[in-house]
């Protein structure tokens, strides 16, 4: 089902998780220029007007330096990106013992003061308004010995903001398009170039894929990481023989310009790539999140015409200017699509309207299905998106918007180190044991006020024991609340994050929205147990 059927119990069990915000960026950058790049000068006094006029400064002679006085004045530089948006600076002083005056223009036309007394390192930090590049330039004066020592170092915000691109084809080993023709072998990679490739410039930190396994011949898993990276232990893409089975990746793209896609079945497998877009460290479009809004239902007739799209066919529904999507400046819109009661195998498409729907594909499924992908996809100019039936029979589809980007919203995206925050299956997980049915966990992600918006997360489910499907949303309480036992019941989502019958294992990306308490909720909407999966891969910080 697509819809819940029934209140939930209630019933929750709390993940206790360290602030994953406090990890920061995760390249570990670090911008340095040594003391011994310092250029030295003589002090000149401060620029003098004529009392009372508006005139024209007189500037004062150049004032000679002290002789002999503070010989070893250099200033070295370190920063760091440590939030999105924010910059630490450290500047190692090296002075004699006498007050010193430290001025830092941050490149962007702010400009702080500071104080120091001889050696020392003196800390500062700093927040952009926009991502990018900027030369931070600081200025240490001794006034005493009519000295000043300045140093540069050019710096890199941390966060990346996203620009839409495609849908297009990267990778098809069925036919040799970005790879061999050839199927991936049992525990090897598809290398597949992003940076560099068409219209994809080099430098990318991150892409969006919607990658799909198929012609699978036994059950494995695919892992998208950024090649040069070490390969995680998560799972992007779960398949059992015979399957095709899509799903939205958002992957780190190493320095060299790409992603490794790793086979992690015990046979060959052919796998597919279709890029939808790319973050860069410029400033693009931001992204943010939503709690779940239903746009399409064509079996209730929400946002289209009532009735199953039928084969070949295709519809175009508004996205901007609806519920909280603003009517202007949408770039592209993140979304849960979800097929049900298909009457034939196929497969959906959706692209932006005002085009001609490409060779990608998003949402794969067989006959009498129920199967949800997240799908992230350019906004037309019109503020539509169109879906098409690749199928030859009709079928009910449902597109649930999670968020949209645009140049006005603030959140950039950093990327994690891939790592596992739930598994009902593992003794050493907070919440051991499978999630009954309309139970569901609340985790703790992020401190309110910390800037941080959503999260990116691979959910999976497993041993599912009924049908049904997984719901995730912000939860209205907080933390303290549920300390304390004073949180109230949450309503369960009407949304879907991916479906499921017995016995199957489903996966599916989230841009999950920590709403306001920073809290996630992840709901068992069946009537039977099922084991819960959560790899997180980054977040989105608005400062």
């Amino acid at each position: 089902m697509a819809h819940a059927a029934g209140q939930a119990t209630g019933d929750a069990h709390g993940v206790s998780k360290p602030d994953l915000t406090q990890a920061g960026p995760t390249n570990g950058a670090k911008f340095t220029s040594p003391a011994d790049r310092s250029t030295r000068q003589t002090a000149q006094s401060a620029p003098a007007t004529k009392s009372g006029t508006a005139a024209a400064p007189m500037t004062a002679a150049p004032m000679t330096e002290t002789a002999g006085a503070n010989p070893t004045l250099a200033v070295g530089l370190e920063a760091s990106p440590t939030t999105a948006h924010a910059i630490t600076l450290g500047s190692s002083i090296t002075s004699a013992a006498t007050p010193l005056d430290v001025s830092v223009d941050w490149g962007d036309g702010a400009v702080t003061a500071a104080s120091a007394a001889g050696t020392q390192v003196v800390v500062s930090e700093h927040t952009y308004a926009e991502l990018g590049t900027y030369t931070v330039k600081v200025t240490v004066t001794d006034q005493a010995a009519n000295t000043v020592v300045t140093n540069e170092v050019a710096v890199k915000t941390g966060g990346s903001d996203y620009t839409p691109y495609g849908p297009t084809r990267l990778l098809d080993t069925r036919n040799g398009t970005g790879a061999p023709k050839t199927k991936v072998a049992p525990y090897s990679s598809a290398h597949l170039k992003i940076g560099g490739n068409g219209g994809i410039p080099a430098g990318v930190t991150a892409v969006v894929l919607n990658v799909t396994a198929t012609n699978t011949t036994s059950g494995g898993h695919v892992t998208a990481f950024a090649d040069g990276d070490e390969k995680p232990s998560t799972s992007n893409v779960n398949f059992v023989p015979g399957q095709t089975v899509p799903n939205l990746v958002i992957v780190p793209v190493g320095e060299n310009g790409y992603v490794n896609l790793y086979n992690g079945g015990w046979e060959s497998v052919d796998l597919i790539a279709d890029v939808t877009g790319y973050f860069t460290q410029t400033a693009s479009s931001g992204y943010t999140p939503l709690a779940p809004q239903r746009f399409v239902d064509t079996r209730s007739g929400t946002g289209t015409a009532k009735g199953q799209l039928a084969g070949y066919g295709s519809f175009s529904t508004q996205i901007s200017g609806l519920g909280k999507v603003p009517a202007s400046g949408v770039t592209a819109v993140a979304l849960n699509v979800t097929v049900t009661n298909p009457k034939s195998d196929g497969h959906l498409t959706v692209y932006p309207s005002g085009q001609q729907a490409p060779t990608a594909s998003n949402v794969n499924f067989t006959t009498g299905q129920t199967i949800a992908n997240s799908v992230i996809v350019p906004v037309g100019p019109d503020g539509k998106i169109s879906v098409r039936n690749g199928g030859w029979n009709p079928a009910d589809v449902i597109v649930d918007v999670v968020g949209y980007y645009s140049p006005q919203s603030k959140g950039s995206y950093l990327p994690f180190t891939p790592e596992r925050m739930i598994d009902t299956r593992d003794p050493k997980d907070p919440v051991y044991g499978p999630l009954a049915g309309r139970d569901y966990i609340y985790t703790a992600m992020s401190e309110p006020g910390s800037g941080v918006t959503g999260f990116v997360l691979n959910t999976t489910v497993t041993n599912t024991k009924d049908s049904g499907f997984l719901a995730v949303a912000p939860d209205p309480n907080t933390l303290d609340e549920y300390d304390n036992d004073a949180a109230s019941q949450p309503t369960p989502p009407g949304s879907s994050t991916l479906n499921w019958t017995t016995g199957k294992t489903v996966p599916n990306l989230v841009q999950a929205s920590t709403g306001s308490s920073g809290l996630i909720d992840f709901w068992n909407q069946s009537d039977g147990n099922a084991d819960l999966i959560v790899d997180v891969f980054g977040m989105y910080q608005e400062n």
